[in-house]
């Protein structure tokens, strides 16, 4: 977005009503000057020989002399500006996406945010367990969208993962009495990504920022989202070449292959180096341990029924299944054809 005022400009202006000192400080401390980065309260203090305390207060009357003054009175059209670009991003924003909507420019965007810290209509809350350092314009609005989100939290358990229309749904029915103008698809966007609680993994669903589903931890993680999204078994070199693809970090095969066989609660050995999910109803063991739980779960069935039910579960030849039930030991053919446990 392009503002239709110099940030920069207007700051030089405001600054000037500053002792020279003070005007140092400040601009050290917010990043206004040619060096973008923002000086802490010690490193400053340390410059000039007083303590970080003395550095805050500084800071402090400094803003409030700038608010006091004639050329503060003067930008009010520029604060009003601003006051529109909150209230189009959906009056409750992150902090880091009003600066970003703004410019580019990281020394830009630290002179847009002053001006937010000078401000009266903007109000920043900081950062805490459940949500973002955010500015807000409307606290009405503002505890309408923290309320939904709270409830949204809620819904969710470890393993769930949504796709992004089905949070922006399940977020909408729960903003009760946020108008219509601000359900807009961006909006609605904006205010999820105030959630430290739900957050987006890099395959764009939707959870519990605490579950490996969303913030992959390892190869596991990685493989697990992989196969997931392919919908059916894959081989394990397949998976390896897809997370090095998928998310920009290298995946050795034989150490995916080691993972995946490692970790039984999610991954299920299917074919010849092809990996299901048990969700998907898989279960680890050999063939005969397929026939065996089949028998034991639904009785005598024909070797045709055990074929196709075992070839879900497993890629392999159909040769390889009749070959089993002829082991005497585990399984027997009753006289009407069908197959029972020995």
């Amino acid at each position: 977005m392009t503002l239709s005022f110099k940030p920069k400009q207007v700051n030089r202006n405001l600054l000037l009503v500053l002792p020279e000192r003070t005007r140092d400080i400040v601009t050290s401390r917010f990043g206004l000057g040619d060096e973008p980065r923002r000086k802490t309260l010690e490193s400053i203090g340390e410059r000039y020989g007083i303590t970080r305390e003395r550095v805050r207060q500084i800071e402090n009357f400094a803003i409030q002399s700038i608010k006091k003054s004639p050329a503060f009175e003067e930008q009010k059209e520029i604060f009003d500006e601003l006051h529109g670009v909150c209230t189009s991003l959906g009056c409750v924003v992150s902090e880091d996406d009003i600066l970003a909507h703004v410019s580019k420019d990281e020394s830009v965007r630290n002179h847009v945010f002053f001006l937010l810290l000078l401000g009266e209509p903007f109000e920043r809350t900081k950062e805490d367990d459940h949500f973002k350092c955010r500015w807000i314009v409307d606290n009405d609005l503002a505890k309408k969208v923290h309320q939904a989100l709270h409830a949204l939290h809620g819904d969710f358990s470890e393993d769930d993962i949504v796709s992004h229309a089905e949070i922006l749904e399940a977020f909408k029915k729960r903003l009760s009495g946020v108008p219509e103008a601000y359900r807009k698809e961006d909006v609605l966007e904006r205010w999820l990504n105030l959630s430290k609680i739900v957050e987006r993994n890099p395959l764009g669903e939707w959870g519990l920022s605490s579950s490996p589903n969303i913030r992959a931890r390892g190869i596991r993680d990685y493989a697990y989202l992989v196969i997931r999204r392919h919908g059916s078994p894959l081989h394990f070199t397949e998976v390896a070449k897809t997370i090095t693809k998928l998310f920009d970090r290298e995946a050795h095969v034989a150490t995916c292959h080691n993972e995946l066989i490692k970790d039984k609660e999610r991954f299920v050995l299917v074919g010849r180096g092809l990996y299901g999910l048990a969700e998907w109803g898989y279960s680890n063991g050999v063939v005969r341990d397929v026939i065996k739980r089949l028998l034991e779960a639904e009785g005598a069935m024909s070797k045709e029924q055990l074929v196709e039910k075992v070839l879900r579960e497993r890629h392999v030849k159909e040769n390889t299944v009749v070959v089993n039930l002829q082991n005497k030991r585990y399984f027997k053919r009753t006289k009407d054809g069908r197959y029972v446990l020995s």
